[in-house]
């Protein structure tokens, strides 16, 4: 079942389309916190985005570009601002095509279908994970943050990756150490502490302290919520 992310700030068209598309057979979400769209962005997960242009506090160009830094997914603007200049820089943001309101919803879904078929027909993968604001995107191996790309090696990016899809759950050494023997010779347990140590300090560099936890005896967790003691 493909996931529809709804980014409009008309509740009234925004409920519609997600009546519309949950008709279908679709699951769809329509963005309930327009400062920090990118958050439920990565939590939803979405096979594709639906983006208006005029939103609150940034514009659905901005919003596209900040999609387009983490993922392929496929973006289709809405927009009754259908003139040639706002389509050229919906495109050029990095949209995959543009529905002038008001649309029919025949329409909507048939472009929405052949979007979707696509994307997905050739066995285009997309998702992001994401944490106190950091995004994991699994297509380019990198964390981004506040704006930055941070660099992962190989064994931090399969040890980060593994923890954040496991986040409030926590992962034995020996599951982290299974993950890294998938892909190269034996890893033993010195050389996975090295490898968090240095993860972990990547990570404080950016600002981001405290991020992975070590239970004694245990393994690792990312906590599923901040907690202050």
């Amino acid at each position: 079942m493909y996931r529809i992310f709804i980014v409009e700030d008309d509740s009234g068209i925004a409920g519609a389309i997600q009546k519309q598309t949950e008709s279908w057979g679709m699951e769809a979400r329509c963005t309930e916190d327009f400062h920090d769209i990118m958050a439920e962005f990565a939590a939803w997960r979405p096979q594709l985005v639906l983006m208006d242009i005029s939103l609150p506090f940034f514009n659905g160009y901005y919003w596209c570009q900040k999609i387009r830094e983490v993922s392929k997914v496929p973006v289709i603007f809405i927009s009754s601002a259908s003139d040639n200049l706002n389509i050229v820089m919906a495109l050029q943001a990095g949209a995959d095509d543009f529905i002038a309101k008001p649309f029919d919803f025949s329409v909507l879904m048939a472009k929405i279908q052949a979007v979707l078929r696509r994307t997905y027909d050739y066995g285009t993968q997309v998702s992001v994970l994401e944490h106190r604001g950091a995004l994991l995107s699994k297509e380019d191996a990198l964390l981004h943050y506040e704006g930055r790309k941070i660099d992962l090696t190989k064994n931090e990016y399969r040890i980060l990756l593994t923890l954040m899809e496991q986040k409030g759950k926590i992962v034995s050494r020996e599951r982290l150490m299974e993950k890294l023997w998938e892909n190269d010779s034996f890893v033993d347990e010195n050389t996975l502490s090295v490898n968090v140590n240095r993860l972990r300090k990547k990570l404080e560099k950016e600002g981001l302290t405290g991020f992975i936890t070590t239970k004694v005896g245990m393994g690792y967790l990312i906590e599923s919520a901040v907690t202050t003691s």
